[in-house]
């Protein structure tokens, strides 16, 4: 079979090219999602391979032009995956690599990587350890000449409900009353043994696995994402994340751990503000944590910003 003869480039039609006749609207963004793109990104002083998938956009401002040069965007987006590990100064290169790819067609430029991150975590007590997942993102906006940076990640958490708490501690002590009330004296080898049976604790609280969303604006210059300092400081704030590796000492610790962190979703909210106020590396954040209840069928959900002047909205 023959080969179709082949056509010069410069021969072949480039419809997207043509100017309009007539002035049309603008618009904002145009580009492309859900682009499969691997590459390595650093976080802190660490660079790890990940598999992103990309959202890379630029605004369409000439009144006279039919589209945007996709292709453009996504031979930059390769080339910048490939030669150089993603930081601070390499999101903020490819952005104005993009915008300068369309300088007679906009103004400003996009670029988000959505990805999955694994961290080897160790268990509580034993000597084992596991892969724990965080989604994150990472955002680079050119607007006015001004790039924004903004880094995503989410966290997983166990929540025991105080109220429930104290409920069932009162259940407790009215079993004891009922068990041991009429008998004057209690030896405490009787109580200890009570203690130890399901009769004795017949009551306990409620917990739910609960999520941590946040997102926060990084300082100007900042070269490395910080986005494992972000995980430990969310984690060790709240004190309860979720396991991977659990033998019988392990899951005795994290009850012990749920047991003297008890929170409502005001209490995840207060100590994730406190904490990321510390946070060096961030001037701005907005949070939502959501606690899926296990005693109702809706969520208890909380939301804050920073609360800069110009920053984040609370918006949920």
């Amino acid at each position: 079979m023959n080969k179709p003869e082949l056509i010069a480039v410069n021969d072949l039609p480039d419809v997207a090219s043509r100017e309009l006749q007539h002035p049309h609207v603008t618009l904002d963004w145009v580009g492309m999602s859900d682009i499969h793109q691997p590459l390595l990104v650093r976080d802190g002083k660490h660079t790890k391979h990940v598999q992103t998938r990309v959202q890379i956009y630029v605004d369409l401002g000439d009144e006279h032009a039919k589209g945007i040069h996709m292709s453009r965007l996504y031979l930059i987006l390769d080339e910048h995956s490939e030669t150089r590990p993603l930081t601070g100064a390499g999101l903020k290169l490819l952005l104005r690599s993009v915008l300068e790819s369309h300088r007679d067609l906009s103004s400003r430029a996009f670029v988000q990587f959505d990805f999955d991150y694994y961290l080897r975590r160790p268990a509580l007590i034993s000597d084992n350890s596991g892969w724990n997942s965080y989604p994150v993102s990472i955002k680079g906006t050119l607007m006015d000449g001004d790039i924004t940076l903004e880094l995503s990640i989410g966290v997983q958490y166990s929540s025991t409900c105080p109220c429930s708490a104290a409920l069932a501690r009162q259940l407790i002590q009215n079993q004891f009353d009922d068990d041991f009330g009429s008998a004057g004296s209690v030896d405490v080898r009787d109580v200890r043994a009570w203690l130890g049976t399901e009769q004795g604790i017949m009551a306990t609280p409620h917990s739910q696995r609960s999520d941590a969303r946040i997102l926060v604006r990084l300082r100007d210059g900042l070269e490395d994402f910080p986005i494992t300092d972000i995980i430990d400081r969310v984690e060790s704030t709240l004190a309860t994340p979720v396991q991977t590796a659990v033998k019988r000492e392990d899951e005795q610790e994290f009850a012990r751990l749920n047991g003297q962190n008890l929170m409502f979703i005001e209490d995840a909210g207060r100590k994730l503000k406190d904490s990321l106020d510390e946070q060096a590396a961030v001037t701005d954040f907005w949070v939502r944590v959501e606690h899926h209840e296990s005693l109702h069928a809706h969520d208890a959900v909380g939301v804050f910003t920073k609360g800069v002047e110009g920053g984040y909205l609370p918006i949920p």
